[in-house]
């Protein structure tokens, strides 16, 4: 069966092109999904099969149609998912702190992609788990699945070229004297580990904004905007700069008032890949962080916190 991929009516300023330049300059679509369209689906304009080398003309309808997907390796199992939007692209899931994103060795199963599996199949849809920004096991808050192959590349592209916007909310031990600064600061594999990251003239170019909401005894509020996605960046950096994240055992944090570590994504912005509609999320601080941020900053706002 074929699904639709991308539809649109040609405009005046694309018209004279060919439908690949289109396709591609236009609609980001990447050379292997041209071909898997040609060779696996069909590509029309106005209804009929057109060869991607044709000339568009203003008002021709195109459309790109794929073979459903098959259905993905992961088994599928039952979970309560906190779904905050969906549409026929993509998905923004609120994660909760303690669940596995993907399967691996240590966690075969009883992952978000395992839930999300399960939830495409009651649905009688096939997909393929695409989650656009990962979230650490312990980290809570809001992140994207992309629901095709043409989703999750318009969204690697926007992570490429930083239009993408994730920020997170973080409590952080020690007080952090700057209201706002940057941390810049390349990040690598540390020595003798296959899993802790630590700030290294080698590794990965690695870019981090933050300011601070809150000050409190021996803790302090921040907000943080990641400019690169490099894994338990915000983690790293924080720590290399003397203020690991509370509950954050890996990287110097104490679980005296927190079981993980303090970070939760709370807020996502992008412009929609399809419909060009700017959209935002803001995700509540759960319970955990919330009763910690209470117990520091009490004269910080509530409302400010969430």
């Amino acid at each position: 069966m074929l699904e639709e991929l991308i539809s649109f009516t040609v405009d005046e300023a694309d018209a004279g092109q060919t439908v690949r330049e289109v396709l591609q300059k236009r609609y980001g679509v990447s050379r292997r999904l041209l071909i898997r369209a040609k060779f696996k689906g069909s590509i029309t304009r106005n209804g009929v099969l057109v060869f991607v080398n044709e000339k568009l003309h203003a008002g021709d309808k195109i459309a790109v149609m794929v073979e459903e997907e098959a259905e993905e390796t992961v088994a599928p199992e039952d979970m309560p998912l906190s779904i905050r939007y969906e549409d026929e692209d993509l998905m923004v899931i609120a994660k909760p702190a303690g669940l596995v994103v993907h399967p691996t060795g240590n966690h075969p199963s009883g992952t978000l992609a395992n839930g999300m599996i399960a939830y495409w199949k009651k649905r009688g849809e096939h997909r393929k788990f695409r989650a656009v920004n990962r979230l650490d096991k312990d980290t809570s808050g809001l992140m994207i699945v992309a629901k095709n192959q043409w989703a999750h590349e318009q969204f690697s592209r926007m992570q490429q070229i930083r239009t993408l916007q994730r920020t997170y909310r973080a409590i952080v031990q020690g007080i952090v004297e700057s209201d706002e600064g940057t941390i810049d600061a390349s990040i690598g594999l540390a020595e003798n580990s296959f899993i802790t990251r630590q700030v290294r003239p080698d590794g990965q170019t690695a870019v981090t904004h933050y300011r601070v909401l809150a000050r409190g005894e021996g803790m302090s509020f921040v907000e943080v905007k990641l400019e690169t996605g490099r894994t338990h960046q915000i983690r790293v950096h924080m720590s290399s700069e003397g203020h690991p994240l509370a509950g954050d055992d890996l990287y110097g944090g104490e679980r005296e008032h927190i079981g993980r570590q303090a970070l939760h994504a709370w807020g996502l912005s992008f412009v929609h890949p399809r419909s060009g509609r700017a959209m935002s999320w803001e995700e509540p601080l759960p319970s955990d962080m919330e009763q910690l941020a209470q117990q520091f900053f009490p004269d910080y706002p509530c409302k400010e916190m969430t």
